[in-house]
């Protein structure tokens, strides 16, 4: 695959919301991680939080044992997500900010005021061969920070663009994407890759895939959202569909 392939990682995490919704067992997170692997996802993304509102741990023991594709380990800077993750070993986990009142994850990781202890947390990470990513807000500081606690990768939260947008706020929308553009020009030139996500939808994907920097989207309660309507085949086909021209 070219360096150029902007990849699309998958969060199945709102599937588990369904799910816990009834307590049963449908529907199942693993079946839609399948489905995704097979519409062209590159990756599949799950957060195990803290709670367990919606991923659950044997959603994770599963997903270890069935994906081919890349896992990408969404989880708060906790011993007992250490424990977890070293225990799993997967591709990729990606260090989130956690509060339990939230709703879903509502800003960048607060890397340059916890750079001591986030990087003794993500060393055995990155010595047990999982690639380490942190998902902080386009902001030079944060992404300094994530550069010197030794992360490979940074993923930029793209929630305030995507809000501006569907509140028609279009100055700061712009505003928005050019702290993104810029941001990921300054990551690259560190040396650190680039991922992006949160929030998107078809009618903010494409300027943020038209970055050359970026190498990665993640991709979740949109999807999830509009595979009620379309299916989750048809969604994610879409989706790469406007990555890809976007990229074109």
């Amino acid at each position: 695959m070219s360096d150029t392939h902007l990849r699309l990682g998958v969060n199945i995490d709102h599937v588990a919301t369904v799910r816990n919704a009834r307590g049963g067992a449908y529907p199942d997170p693993l079946r839609a991680a399948r489905i995704a692997e097979e519409a062209g996802a590159d990756g599949i993304t799950a957060h195990l939080r803290e709670d367990r509102r919606h991923i659950s741990d044997a959603d994770i023991d599963g997903l270890m044992e069935v994906l081919s594709v890349p896992l990408n380990f969404e989880m708060a800077a906790t011993d007992e997500m250490q424990k977890i993750a070293l225990r799993h070993k997967p591709h990729a986990v990606c260090i989130v900010p956690e509060k339990r009142e939230e709703r879903t994850t509502e800003g960048g990781l607060e890397v340059a005021r916890e750079e001591n202890r986030l990087a003794h947390f993500i060393a055995p990470l990155r010595e047990a061969g999982c690639r380490v990513s942190i998902f902080i807000a386009a902001d030079m500081k944060q992404i300094e920070a994530a550069h010197r606690i030794g992360a490979e990768v940074i993923e930029l939260h793209t929630g305030a663009y995507c809000d501006a947008h569907s509140e028609g706020r279009l100055e700061e929308r712009d505003r928005e994407l050019e702290a993104l553009r810029e941001m990921s020009t300054f990551a690259h030139s560190l040396g650190l890759e680039v991922h992006a996500g949160h929030g998107l939808t078809y009618d903010t994907v494409q300027p943020v895939a038209a970055f050359p920097e970026v190498r990665e989207l993640n991709i979740g309660h949109f999807l999830i959202g509009e595979a009620i309507f379309r299916g989750l085949t048809p969604a994610i086909a879409e989706m790469r569909r406007l990555m890809d021209a976007a990229r074109a």
